[in-house]
C-alpha cells in the first residue's frame, strides 16, 4: 500500500477551450486525454487509489472506460469537486492534478513524492524569465513563481484547509491559510496547461486520433392515439391522429437518439430520459435530441451521416421525406445529403400492418474529433 492516492479533475466545461469536444474528451489513439493521463501518471507511481471528477452527465460514460477507477461527480467549482473527491480518499496523503496537464514528467511526480514527509504540501513551481509589472510597479522577478500540479497534500489537512466558503484557486493556498507548512520544488514547462485551443501546440507531439468509424443502431415503436398532434422527425403530420407516449412520442427522434447513443457506446434513451421522470412528460423530443448532439459533440465525436427507415402503413411518409430530412439535419448539424430516409409499409402484417402504430429504425455513422487537424 503506497499511503499516496492521486485524483484528477476532469469536471470542467472547458468554456475557455471553445471548440466542439471538450478537452478531456479529445482523442490519443482511441484513448480520452483524461484516460491517457491516468495512465501515464500511474505509469510513474503505483497510487493506492485513482479518482476521476467528472461532470453529472459524463458520469456514467466514464464508467464504460475502465474499472480500475473510481469515479466521483464533480462540483461547479474546482474546489467543490476536490471535496467530493477526497469523500473517497483514505490514504495519508493525495496527490490531486488537473487533467489538461498532459505532459507532466515522471521527475515532478518523483520528487513530489519523495518531498511528501517535509511539509503539508508540496507544490512545483516555476521561475519567471520575463520583467514583471504589479500594480503598474517593476517587481522583482525572482521573488515571483509559477503555481503547478499536481500537488501533493497531507490529506486529513487538506480537509480541514477546505472546510470553508472562500474559493482558492489551487490547494496550497487552501493549506496556507490555515497556517500549514508548504515546500516548493522544481515544475516543469512541460506540465503546462491546457486552457485556451491555442495551447494544443503543447500536446502536438502526441499521435493522432484514431481513424475508426464507429456505428450504432436505433429502433423505437409507438402505437398511434387518436385526437394527438402528431409529431415525426419533428415536423408536424397533417393527421388527427398522433404517437402513445411519456414525451410528444416523436418515434423518429427516438430512434435516432438510440443510435447516435449506440455508435458511441453510451447506452440508450432511457438512461438518459427515463420514462418514470416527470420532467419529461411530454416533452418536445427535439430538445431531447439536441441534448444528445451536444453530448456526442463534448466527449469528442463528429456525427457523420444517418440513415432511416420508417415502416408505417399510415401515414402516407413520402409528401414529409425532404422537410423530415432538414429538419433532422439541423438537430444533427449536419448537411442534407448526409441524412437518409427510407420508407416502407408492413405489407398489412402484424402491428404495423394493421395500421396501429410506427416504427423507425435508424444507423448512424461517427468519428472522432480531430483536434490535430484544427492546429
Amino acid at each position: 500500500m503506497s499511503n499516496v492516492s492521486l485524483v484528477i479533475l476532469c469536471a470542467g466545461n472547458s468554456s475557455r477551450f471553445n471548440q466542439s469536444a471538450k478537452k478531456q474528451w479529445l482523442r490519443v489513439n482511441n484513448e480520452p486525454i483524461w484516460l491517457y493521463v491516468s495512465k501515464k501518471l500511474t505509469s510513474y507511481y503505483s497510487f493506492d487509489k485513482i479518482v476521476v471528477t467528472s461532470s453529472k452527465n459524463e458520469l456514467n460514460y466514464m464508467k464504460n472506460f475502465c474499472d480500475n477507477i473510481t469515479f466521483v461527480e464533480g462540483g461547479d467549482t474546482r474546489q467543490k469537486s476536490i471535496k467530493n473527491a477526497l469523500k473517497h480518499i483514505d490514504s495519508d496523503f493525495v496527490m490531486i492534478t488537473d487533467v489538461a496537464r498532459v505532459n507532466i514528467p515522471s521527475e515532478v511526480v518523483t520528487n513530489l513524492i519523495n518531498s511528501k514527509n517535509e511539509a503539508d504540501c508540496i507544490v512545483p513551481v516555476l521561475d519567471v524569465s520575463d520583467t514583471v509589472i504589479y500594480e503598474n510597479n517593476t517587481i522583482n522577478r525572482d521573488n515571483v513563481k509559477l503555481i503547478q500540479t499536481p500537488q501533493l497534500s497531507n490529506t486529513k489537512i487538506l480537509n480541514q484547509a477546505l472546510k470553508t466558503d472562500i474559493e482558492f484557486t489551487d490547494d496550497s493556498s487552501a493549506i496556507k491559510n490555515i497556517h500549514g507548512q508548504i515546500k516548493y520544488i522544481q515544475g516543469s514547462i512541460k506540465s503546462k496547461k491546457i486552457t485556451f485551443f491555442e495551447d494544443l501546440e503543447i500536446i502536438k507531439e502526441l499521435p493522432s486520433p484514431s481513424n475508426n468509424f464507429f456505428t450504432g443502431t436505433g429502433f423505437d415503436i409507438h402505437p398511434f392515439e387518436n385526437n394527438k398532434k402528431m409529431l415525426l422527425g419533428g415536423i408536424e403530420i397533417d393527421v388527427d391522429y398522433g404517437f402513445k407516449a411519456h414525451s410528444d412520442g416523436d418515434v423518429l427522434i427516438h430512434s435516432v437518439i438510440d443510435a447516435l447513443l449506440g455508435a458511441i457506446g453510451a447506452g440508450d434513451i432511457g438512461e438518459f430520459f427515463p420514462d418514470t421522470d416527470e420532467q419529461y412528460k411530454g416533452v418536445d423530443s427535439k430538445i431531447l435530441l439536441k441534448e444528445i448532439v451536444q453530448f456526442v459533440k463534448n466527449v469528442g465525436y463528429e456525427i457523420i451521416n444517418l440513415d432511416l427507415t420508417i415502416i408505417a402503413q399510415k401515414p402516407k411518409i413520402n409528401p414529409y421525406k425532404q422537410e423530415i430530412k432538414s429538419k433532422i439535419a439541423d438537430l444533427l448539424k449536419i448537411e442534407k445529403q448526409f441524412v437518409n430516409i427510407k420508407a416502407t409499409t408492413a405489407e398489412k402484417l402484424g402491428f404495423i400492418g394493421r395500421s396501429e402504430g410506427v416504427a423507425v429504425q435508424s444507423v448512424a455513422t461517427v468519428k472522432y474529433y480531430d483536434w490535430k487537424k484544427q492546429i
